[in-house]
């Protein structure tokens, strides 16, 4: 009877490491928390049209893992030891850009898979860059996103970018890409007003 219980924890051991493509599972994953102060109530209505429904970005392939990027020179990039996503950075990024919306507009924010009561606005985009930049010593996020109305009839692109100074270890390089891209977050809101 003792067997079986050892077999789970190994398991378990076993498919979080290939999770991580067979590394070191790290002591603590990076995640994105939102620094704009929450409101005591989030109770909205929107007339037709009128709510946002944020996208998950696209990403290049750099982004598209849990290791966090450094980029090392014009075309080498490598990726911070002992430092990895708790999902992907996509995903994370536009929880992020929902939960800032949330607090920092009167909007009613829905997620993709609500989109069917009224998608309203529409916001997607491009995550091109949320690493580190080894030859600046900066952790730079960098956001084109698009806005559509319901049905295309208007279309707006703009670019946001952020950096954080950071020394490119585990330490410095998580706080710095939470900075960084929380100012995204919040630029990306007024931009879209509300």
């Amino acid at each position: 009877m003792r067997a079986p219980r050892l077999l789970l924890p190994l398991a378990l051991v076993t498919a979080l490491a290939g999770c991580f493509g067979g590394a070191k599972v790290p002591d603590a994953l990076l995640t994105l928390t939102p620094t704009a102060a929450a409101p005591a109530e989030l109770t909205r209505s929107a007339a037709a049209g009128e709510a946002v429904t944020i996208e998950v970005p696209v990403t290049p392939q750099e982004l598209n893992q849990v290791r966090v990027p450094a980029l090392e020179g014009p075309s080498s990039v490598t990726y911070i030891q002992d430092l990895q996503w708790v999902d992907r950075p996509s995903r994370m990024f536009q929880q992020l850009l929902t939960e800032t919306l949330k607090r920092t507009t009167n909007r009613v924010v829905l997620d993709p898979k609500q989109s069917a009561l009224d998608p309203g606005l529409r916001v997607t985009g491009t995550l091109q860059r949320m690493g580190y930049d080894a030859t600046t010593g900066q952790v730079v996020v960098i956001y084109d996103a698009a806005l559509s109305t319901a049905g295309g009839a208007r279309v707006e692109t703009r670019r946001f970018q952020a950096t954080a100074p950071a020394a490119g270890t585990a330490a410095t390089v998580g706080p710095a890409i939470n900075q960084a891209a929380n100012q995204v977050a919040v630029q990306v809101a007024s931009w879209i007003g509300g």
